[in-house]
């Protein structure tokens, strides 16, 4: 395990750098700049602009200042909020991001696997179509149609539940359960297609033969490896959900890190494009880790390599 853990660890480095580099090269080579707008700017204000920023030295000079204020995870300041660093932006967006996600990632566990062990364990039922045909519409309803009618249904014209903003606990209610029903409905379908293979196997025939409850063969001896492809998925599905979805984000005016990103795409914010792009890979590559390490504990058969 400790060799396993030191290899990947010294394996993130290469790979942020790997990320560092094309996500650099990319910005920098796709159309537009981040001071070009509608509206002229003077040439002699344009270069002062790009001499402030560095922007005006040869593109392999920039790469390597770059690389090296990362190092320091110093990302310089926002070219769209020239007024706060990017690290600031991050620590400032990331919270709301990771509270929503967390939320809506335990709502979709908490909901999928019994959804998907009820389906497995009445295949061809009325509980499986049903549960499935469920998690089917999930899976279909982009989160710009079902946030904006869970708002018309249950605000506008229930007036159950505040339809945006992040203020109290009331307010958190529809955005997590508009970017959480897409992850249920994976969750639960996985959870089913992993049950049955479990519950096809030797041992769990054993377990039945010598007398063994139903509920005490699923819960005991099955669920412990059906979930495994659950765990596989949780890792970068962890990473996407606690990054924040734009869509959901924008619906209900989140304040998180999504809309940020996105924005600094649209207006060529290098810096916060490469901080955020950085810091996502880095949090994917420690989600994955924790993924691989859980392994060993659900199915001892899993060997680290």
């Amino acid at each position: 395990m400790l060799t396993f853990l030191a290899r990947r660890l010294l394996l993130i480095v290469p790979t942020l750098w790997v990320v560092a580099t094309v996500t650099f090269f990319l910005i920098r080579l796709a159309p537009g700049g981040p001071f070009r707008s509608e509206r002229e700017i003077p040439p002699l204000a344009r270069a002062q602009i790009l001499h402030q920023y560095g922007l005006d030295r040869p593109l392999p000079e920039q790469y390597g200042r770059f690389l090296g204020n990362a190092a320091r995870l110093d990302f310089g300041v926002s070219y769209k909020y020239p007024t706060r660093t990017v690290r600031e932006i991050l620590f400032e967006a990331f919270p709301v991001s990771a509270e929503l996600g967390g939320w809506a990632l335990l709502f979709a566990v908490l909901l999928g696997v019994p959804l998907g062990v009820l389906a497995a364990t009445r295949q061809n039922g009325v509980a499986d179509v049903g549960a499935m045909s469920l998690a089917l519409a999930g899976i279909s309803i982009p989160n710009f149609v079902l946030g904006p009618a869970l708002v018309l249904l249950l605000s506008l014209s229930f007036y159950v539940l505040p339809p945006a903003l992040w203020h109290g606990p009331a307010s958190r209610v529809l955005p997590v359960a508009t970017l959480a029903v897409a992850y249920l409905a994976y969750i639960a379908r996985l959870t089913r297609a992993g049950m049955l293979e479990v519950l096809r196997q030797d041992y769990i025939r054993t377990a039945r033969a010598k007398g063994l409850s139903e509920a005490r063969v699923v819960f005991k001896h099955a669920l412990k490896l059906g979930v495994l492809p659950v765990v596989s998925f949780l890792g970068p599905a962890a990473a996407r959900i606690v990054m924040g979805s734009i869509v959901v984000e924008t619906i209900f005016a989140v304040p998180g890190l999504g809309r940020y990103l996105v924005n600094a795409a649209f207006n060529r914010d290098y810096t916060l494009v490469l901080g955020g792009v950085l810091f996502y890979a880095l949090l994917l590559i420690v989600l994955n880790l924790l993924v691989d390490v859980a392994y060993t504990f659900l199915d001892p058969r899993v060997e680290m390599s």
